[in-house]
């Protein structure tokens, strides 16, 4: 550390220089991102919900983000008299900063990760378990009950989720041999963890989707209920930094998801790894989109339920039956247990949703009333075609 490389510089300052230059990228990925994942899901909630979205500035509505950045940089920072100005101002940071940090040790393609570290996995499960911090924080301070409320259902959900998401976890470290991320993709050459963890797999979506506060979990901004939850009195940048770190963890999320399940950066015919992987989580981020507009949310007792009596059990059921087969076959897993996983996990969780009562209900929609050709006037009003 202390001697001079063969380009004259010492070693402390090429360390710093690759520092600050990975500190950059790793932040431009989750400052760039994020206003475009926005637009996508307003595209795509607009199409689900058969309408046009965003589409007057720039061509195809590409340049709404701009204009939407630029508002809210100009817009006033309010603060209520009665909130702890401090904790106030220091919450957004403390909830953004740990969503950024878990981009560090995710491999991009192949040899391409800022930070390989061997317990990259649980790294991450630690940093992003502290952005939970800064949501109590802001509920806190701002002095306002239905924050409040909102910090205390994201509290009780981040413990309730948390095990199974981390029992998840557990189920792949099993299979890979390690918590490295990058040799957890390594191997997964031929087969995706997708397909030997089913389950493991619906756990840990539906664990991501209560933790990034996605419907139909979406309890710490229920709008009829709390305003907008913990971020009820945050305005101008800081609530745009909010927002930030909530679109920033749906990214992370995605590449993390891509990296456990499905191969990470690696693909079927040649191309660059971080085409592969970039696809993958716009799958994966089109796929929390689509939940969003089709399932409505669930009351507090439901998710508290539902995580407790249905979804940790089937991550334990899911855990032992991993490391039974791994100890089964300690050379790797037979390619016949594929069909065997999936049967197990269509039977635990039909079991388990038998057991705790769920039944599937069905509604019949009927259309009342005349149909009105695109373009004709009914009431002095003109109906447009979709697109129009």
């Amino acid at each position: 550390m202390g001697g001079a490389s063969p380009g004259g510089f010492p070693d402390w300052a090429i360390f710093l220089i690759l520092g600050i230059a990975g500190a950059l990228i790793v932040v431009n990925i989750a400052a760039l991102g994020v206003p475009y994942v926005v637009l996508l899901e307003r595209k795509l909630l607009g199409r689900f919900h058969n309408r046009i979205g965003p589409n007057r500035v720039g061509i195809f509505g590409l340049a709404q983000p701009l204009a939407d950045a630029l508002k809210l940089m100009t817009k006033e920072d309010v603060t209520p008299s009665a909130a702890d100005k401090l904790m106030h101002a220091l919450a957004p940071l403390v909830f953004a900063i740990p969503v950024v940090l878990m981009f560090a040790p995710i491999p991009w393609a192949d040899h391409a990760v800022m930070a390989d570290l061997d317990i990259g996995i649980l790294y991450i499960v630690a940093v992003t378990t502290a952005a939970e911090v800064g949501v109590f924080m802001a509920g806190w301070a701002s002095n306002n009950k239905y924050s409040l409320f909102g910090a205390m259902r994201a509290v009780g959900m981040l413990v309730t989720y948390e095990v199974p998401l981390v029992l998840s976890i557990g189920a792949v470290a099993l299979l890979a041999g390690t918590l490295n991320l990058s040799d957890i993709v390594r191997n997964q050459e031929y087969v995706p963890n997708l397909l030997f963890q089913p389950l493991g797999f619906l756990i840990f979506m539906i664990a991501v989707s209560a933790e990034l506060n996605r419907a139909p979990f979406d309890l710490l901004e229920a709008d009829s209920e709390l305003v907008s939850g913990f971020h009820t009195e945050y305005s101008g940048m800081k609530w745009a930094l909010i927002q930030l770190g909530e679109y920033a963890a749906i990214i992370g999320f995605s590449a993390i998801i891509s990296t456990l399940f499905l191969s990470g950066w690696k693909g079927p015919v040649f191309l660059p790894g971080y085409i592969w992987i970039f696809l993958k989580m716009g799958f994966i981020i089109s796929g929390f989109i689509w939940i969003r507009a089709t399932l409505p949310r669930m009351r507090v007792d439901q998710i508290m339920a539902f995580g407790w009596k249905f979804l940790l059990p089937l991550a334990f059921i899911n855990l032992f039956v991993t490391a039974a087969e791994v100890i089964a076959f300690p050379d790797g897993l037979p390619e016949w247990l594929i069909p065997v996983n999936i049967g197990v996990a269509f039977a635990a969780v039909i079991g388990f949703a038998k057991l705790m009562g769920f039944k599937a209900q069905t509604r019949k929609l009927t259309f009342s009333g005349d149909y009105v050709p695109p373009g004709e006037a009914v009431n002095g009003v003109r109906t447009v075609a979709r697109g129009g």
